[in-house]
């Protein structure tokens, strides 16, 4: 069983900034991918960033609308992804999601695993 903490979220006005913190714990091997999403209400949720695991360095994406302003980032050591976000605008108001992808053991599939979300709020 694996948990996601979610923290971070909350009101800011146009141009201010947030972090998001994700905390993994449980039985988890190794990551894959670890990532944050959004959803507005009457949208499909759609990707934000990903940070997947690399040989020497991880690599990253972006939504071309978040490129600049968002920065994806791990800590390893505590199985946390963050998602600092500057610059904000009224069309990051979303509830945002953390996903991982993971392995529970070594030889295990890979299972994607999603957090309950954290509301973002920019009001202008």
């Amino acid at each position: 069983q694996v948990q996601l903490v979610e923290s971070g979220g909350g009101l800011v006005h146009t141009g201010g900034s947030l972090r998001l913190s994700c905390a993994a714990s449980g039985r988890i091997s190794r990551f894959n991918d670890m990532g944050w999403y959004r959803q507005s209400p009457g949208k499909q949720r759609e990707l934000v960033a990903t940070i997947t695991t690399g040989g020497s360095t991880d690599s990253t994406n972006y939504a071309d609308s978040v490129k600049g302003r968002f920065t994806i980032s791990r800590d390893n050591a505590k199985n946390t992804v963050y998602l600092q976000m500057n610059s904000l605008k009224a069309d990051d108001t979303a509830v945002y999601y953390c996903k991982v992808t993971y392995k529970s053991t070594y030889d295990s599939p890979l299972s994607t695993y999603w957090g309950q979300g954290t509301q973002v709020t920019v009001s202008s």
